[in-house]
């Protein structure tokens, strides 16, 4: 399906926003570029790769209507991301609620979070707790004015192969104390409004 280019956040045809296609809740894979998830709609940069709806990811807001995303999945693309604040706010502007966010990055502490030079950030299990409204609160962190909450649900870390098969106990206290034993976070996430 094409919805049309978009550049610099501006439409190139008659699609201005996703107001003028009549599709129920959608499921979008941002930042997909040729690996782009079955059933999801894919939303890249490039013209150059799978993508269904070419778009500057940089750009707010979304070609999307607000509360008309179901799903949103997002597989090593949050660490490009030059506002993360902004970009989780549009995430939570276009998911519904109880909307499921699944983002997968590249562990803080592994190399593979530092070797690639457009990487703007590193991820880790606490970087999802500045978007829980509950954590902010209690932490007294109200002055950051971060407009979206979405609950951890599930955080699973993504081994190298030389710690996998070891016990959990173990995995843990070296994910705490090493480097590169994570490779990659998986968080699942789901929007609260």
């Amino acid at each position: 399906m094409s919805l049309g280019n978009l550049k610099d956040g501006k439409a190139d045809n008659d699609f201005n926003s996703m107001d003028s296609v009549d599709l129920k809740l959608i499921r979008l894979d941002l930042g997909c570029g040729n690996n782009k998830k079955e059933g999801f709609i894919g939303v890249d940069v490039s013209n150059k790769t799978n993508a269904d709806i070419t778009h500057d990811l940089n750009f707010y807001p979304y070609p999307f209507k607000d509360n008309s995303v179901s799903e949103i999945y997002c597989s090593h693309f949050i660490e490009h991301v030059g506002n993360i604040v902004r970009f989780m706010e549009e995430c939570y502007r276009i998911l519904t609620d109880k909307g499921i966010f699944h983002i997968l990055a590249p562990y803080y502490s592994s190399i593979r979070a530092w070797q690639d030079p457009t990487h703007v950030r590193e991820i880790s299990e606490s970087t999802f707790l500045y978007f829980n409204k509950h954590w902010i609160n209690i932490n007294g962190l109200n002055h950051y004015n971060i407009n979206c909450d979405f609950g951890i649900q599930n955080i699973k870390y993504i081994y190298s192969s030389e710690w996998d098969t070891r016990s959990e106990e173990a995995k843990e206290w070296a994910r705490q104390h090493y480097i590169n034993v994570v490779l990659d976070i998986n968080v699942i996430l789901k929007c609260v409004k």
